[in-house]
């Protein structure tokens, strides 16, 4: 029987699909980050219509509930996230210096 949650699972899985799908047909996602994207996606479809499919990970990994797991693979995943996006955003920054170091010498001159 599928619960509420189940369909919010479902329904956000897969809005979000058709969203990365957007940003890929905008040519904002190349197509190895819309694959990433469309895997973790399917994967929440799949968790929602098939709670029990994890059963087996979580007792390997010895958490007591499925929804351990979740929020430890979900804090997870949070984390590496935020260190990617600080990575790209210093990396950023230090483009958006140099360019203004090079347009200041160039004024200067």
């Amino acid at each position: 029987m599928v619960l509420g949650v189940q369909i919010v699972g479902i329904l956000f899985g897969a809005f979000m699909a058709y969203y990365s799908f957007l940003h890929f047909k905008r040519r904002e996602f190349s197509r190895g980050v819309l694959v990433f994207w469309l895997l973790v996606w399917l994967a929440v479809v799949v968790v929602s219509i098939v709670p029990k499919a994890l059963d087996p990970i979580a007792t390997t990994l010895n958490f007591v509930r499925v929804m351990d797991l979740l929020t430890v693979v979900g804090f997870m995943f949070v984390v590496g996230i935020v260190f990617y996006n600080f990575s790209i955003t210093k990396k950023t920054e230090k483009k958006v210096e140099e360019l203004v170091r090079q347009l200041a010498m160039k004024k200067a001159k």
